[in-house]
């Protein structure tokens, strides 16, 4: 023995682990968002639905699915398509993240690190135009993960030079 103290073991369930959970919860509701896209072109279903919605007391949920239910009868066919692409695609990514990181790969937080910090600027200028408490809060949560990768991925960059700096003295 080198008289070097042994490594702390790894906590079994740990905030990268919390992440990818973060994540995979995000692949479950984009993926319940294109079911649901899918089901709305059914015509008798949007119709049933809309009636529904106009037997509830008025209130701000009214209002809501009112008008997202109206929004989304209105467009057409190939908008659908694309929107259900998207979320998809959103899905996979969220999916590959969350499964890297939970796997505590490195390249995964790299990706996470990337993709959820280019996404920031589209949440603060949607907050911009239409705040909500609820947006406001993803992002903080997305801001927060990203400062967290950051400073762990530059912490094990740290920690491995000094551990190869202390192997070729």
């Amino acid at each position: 023995m080198t008289g070097m103290p042994s490594p702390a073991p790894k906590p079994r369930f740990g905030i990268l682990r919390t992440i990818a959970l973060y994540k995979i919860v995000k692949v479950f509701l984009l993926l319940a968002v294109a079911y649901g896209e899918l089901r709305l072109r059914d015509a008798s279903l949007a119709a049933r639905l809309l009636s529904w919605a106009q037997a509830r007391p008025y209130g701000l949920e009214h209002r809501i699915v009112t008008q997202l239910l109206e929004w989304f009868s209105g467009l057409s066919v190939t908008r659908i398509h694309a929107m259900q692409l998207v979320t998809l695609a959103y899905a996979a990514v969220f999916a590959v993240e969350g499964v890297g990181l939970w796997m505590q790969k490195r390249w995964a937080e790299w990706l996470t690190v990337i993709i959820t910090a280019s996404l920031i600027p589209l949440e603060a200028w949607e907050i911009f135009y239409r705040p909500t408490i609820g947006k406001v809060l993803i992002l903080l949560v997305n801001a927060a993960v990203v400062a967290y990768l950051v400073w762990h991925v530059r912490s094990k960059n740290r920690s491995v030079d000094t551990v190869s700096a202390v192997n070729v003295k």
